[in-house]
């Protein structure tokens, strides 16, 4: 009778663990919350974004790469990007390099008009001239 009583358990005991096990092993995880910073939509504008209006909505990124150029013992230059609306267009990121460009990572916070300014001019090396010309680059952000 011990003998039955003891095999039973045991049974009962072996059942119950691996029920346990696969369920556990079964178990779908919970889904997680969409990530906020992956649903944001960025549009990239170059040197040959010269006025243009993009339309774009708070959280998206706009990212702004002005290239220089080199030619001819001369280099053109970009300033650093001029935000006419900082309180819109938050930046993130961004700079100039020694090699002419400029960039700026801007994200989007609030509803409203924005424009995104440089000035591309001549650094010339020794022994170059460089023209007195310089070129205005500019694009408009809407932001709805």
């Amino acid at each position: 009778m011990k003998t039955t009583k003891y095999a039973t358990l045991s049974l009962a005991l072996g059942l119950a663990m691996t029920a346990t096990a696969a369920s556990a092993s079964t178990a779908v995880p919970a889904p997680r919350p969409p990530d906020p910073a992956m649903a944001a939509h960025t549009v990239t504008l170059t040197n040959h974004d010269d006025g243009r209006t993009v339309v774009v909505h708070p959280g998206d990124v706009v990212d702004v790469r002005l290239t220089g150029l080199r030619e001819k013992g001369v280099t053109w230059v970009w300033s650093d990007l001029a935000i006419t609306a900082p309180h819109l267009l938050r930046r993130v990121g961004g700079g100039t390099t020694p090699g002419g460009d400029a960039r700026a990572v801007l994200r989007a916070v609030g509803r409203g008009h924005g424009d995104i300014a440089a000035v591309r001019h001549c650094v010339a090396a020794p022994g170059h001239v460089c023209s007195h010309a310089v070129m205005n680059w500019k694009a408009a952000v809407d932001i709805r």
